[in-house]
């Protein structure tokens, strides 16, 4: 396995003609920070992740936190870490049963190629990575693409792509975690999903192949609410378009809102207790639920259940998930 060295890490720095800053790291295709000013002016950095010289550390590889990055070959959770392709089992690496972000070494542990940078107007960065077929024991060659661009509007667009050499699953997602006041807490930010649906999960987190109505559920958000101290590990299947917001996020504190729209079937919200507080992080975080994830993706564990969307890509064909973040400041 090589080490990789300080050197190694390359940051790509996006800068629209706003002024706003969009911070990329090759290691992992990893968003590092965004910056755009409040309704004071101010510069805020919305993304809440460790220093990029933390990313090849053995503490950060421990929290398995996937700050930012691009994760893959299957994001979320596979149960008892394996599936089934035709007449062929694939057993993965799991723990306690679950196999989780790809396993061991997944692709937010890899140092991405960089294939182009494009400046302002719109300025763009796309990363490449080759995860070679027996990987983390998945089939087939597979050739992954990232592009991000932030626009002149102040929208993070994200565009994952991938073409394989033999029948595979996949399932890519982006794990950036945001804070729009740019420390402390989310509990005094606002979600909206536009979901009429939750996926059951038992008590690994893993789905049970039900879905569940949202609309007496405690984590119905399908109207604007306040996440207060409220732990969030949840897939919500949209029932927006892919033109439409899939879910919104605002903070009253500096009046920043981000909206959400994907080509995805779930959104994972993710929102945790506490993060680890034996890195070295870009800004200041709560001791509590300092931070909130929304990844748009397929289904968990959709290889393991007919109800759920396919995650089967074949030679041939084109995987492609589109995510935008579109920003905006309320005075």
């Amino acid at each position: 396995m090589k080490i990789i060295k300080k050197e190694d890490l390359k940051t790509l720095s996006l800068v629209n003609n706003q002024g706003s800053q969009l911070d990329v790291l090759n290691y992992g295709a990893a968003v590092l920070s965004f910056k755009i000013k409040d309704k004071t002016g101010n510069m805020v950095n919305v993304v809440v992740s460790p220093r990029a010289e933390e990313f090849i550390t053995s503490i950060y590889k421990e929290h398995n936190k996937c700050f930012g990055a691009s994760v893959g070959r299957y994001a979320g959770r596979i149960s008892n870490g394996e599936f089934k392709l035709d007449e062929t089992t694939y057993k993965l690496f799991e723990k306690n049963g679950v196999h989780l972000h790809g396993g061991q070494e997944g692709f937010q542990y890899k140092v991405w190629e960089i294939k182009e940078e494009t400046a302002a107007p719109n300025p763009s960065a796309t990363l490449t990575y080759l995860s070679k077929d027996g990987e983390e024991y998945y089939p087939g060659n597979l050739e992954v693409e990232v592009k991000y661009t932030l626009t002149e509007d102040n929208e993070i667009q994200i565009e994952y792509s991938a073409h394989t050499d033999k029948k595979t699953v996949i399932n890519l997602t982006n794990h950036a975690y945001f804070n729009l006041n740019g420390g402390g807490s989310i509990s005094d930010h606002f979600l909206k999903i536009n979901a009429e649906k939750i996926l059951e999960v038992d008590k690994n987190l893993m789905p049970t192949g039900n879905l569940t109505k949202l609309k007496k559920h405690p984590k119905n958000f399908s109207e604007s609410k306040l996440i207060g101290n409220r732990s969030l590990d949840d897939s919500f299947v949209l029932k927006s378009g892919e033109d439409e917001v899939a879910a919104r996020l605002f903070a009253p504190l500096t009046g920043i809102k981000m909206e959400v729209q994907t080509n995805q079937k779930a959104l994972v919200a993710y929102a945790p207790e506490d993060l680890p507080d034996d890195l070295n992080y870009y800004t200041q975080i709560a001791a509590e639920y300092p931070s909130l994830c929304l990844e748009a993706q397929n289904f968990p564990d959709a290889p393991n259940f007919r109800n759920f969307p396919d995650a089967v890509l074949k030679p041939g064909e084109k995987y492609y998930n589109r995510i935008n973040y579109r920003f905006s400041v309320s005075k």
